[in-house]
């Protein structure tokens, strides 16, 4: 959502309703981890009155670990937090747990799969940045096909329930590759939000996903 026209955010949010797409994906930047400020609580909270369908919430901040019982209490379906911004990730992973929400964990395009090895049975979902995180409409980092399936055969070999989550220039030139490489999840912001048929966009690449 972090490319929804916020001038309009509920008729965005109308759409996603009304689309194919599976989750609402939120992007909170702090302008500290990133150097971007998006949205908080109050503006979140605004947003889950007319949200009917999972909040995907992607915290880009630092010391996440304050936030982690409001964002349950906003509605968070799955809290991802980035595994540079935590000092005890294991710790932070079973506090989101236990706040009833699904753990994610992001990773920087320069932070290899291996930080998060010992932690792959208890995570729910593992965020590959495909760009660097801060801004929307960035270029796609080739690499990140060959740190896809790095990852895919890691969750693999150790039987765990992980879903894997493309954050970062995700448009219909690359969706489908992703997914051949073990992809689960797919974020597309600017590519969406910029298109002629927002809506009809979602669904090509639903299609080219699954393919």
């Amino acid at each position: 959502m972090l490319a929804a026209d916020f001038a309009n955010l509920e008729q965005d949010i109308n759409m996603v309703n009304q689309s194919e797409a599976d989750w609402f994906h939120i992007d909170v930047m702090d302008g500290v981890f990133v150097p971007n400020i998006s949205f908080g609580m109050p503006v979140l909270k605004a947003m889950a009155k007319h949200t009917k369908k999972p909040l995907d919430v992607h915290l880009m901040i630092v010391d996440p670990d304050r936030y982690i019982q409001t964002f349950a209490e906003l509605g968070s379906t799955v809290l991802t937090v980035h595994a540079e911004a935590c000092t005890h990730l294991h710790r932070t992973v079973q506090a989101i747990k236990a706040a009833g929400m699904q753990a994610g964990v992001a990773l920087n395009p320069h932070t290899p799969i291996s930080v998060i090895e010992e932690l792959i049975s208890e995570i729910d979902l593992v965020c590959i940045m495909s760009v660097n995180p801060g801004f929307g409409g960035q270029k796609f980092i080739k690499n990140t096909f060959a740190k896809v399936r790095k990852l895919r055969a890691l969750i693999d070999d150790n039987k765990a329930n992980v879903r894997i989550e493309i954050d970062g220039g995700v448009t219909s030139s690359n969706a489908a590759e992703l997914v051949n490489a073990g992809a689960d999840v797919l974020v597309a912001g600017s590519f969406v939000f910029s298109s002629k048929s927002p809506s009809q966009t979602i669904h090509d690449l639903k299609q080219l996903a699954s393919l």
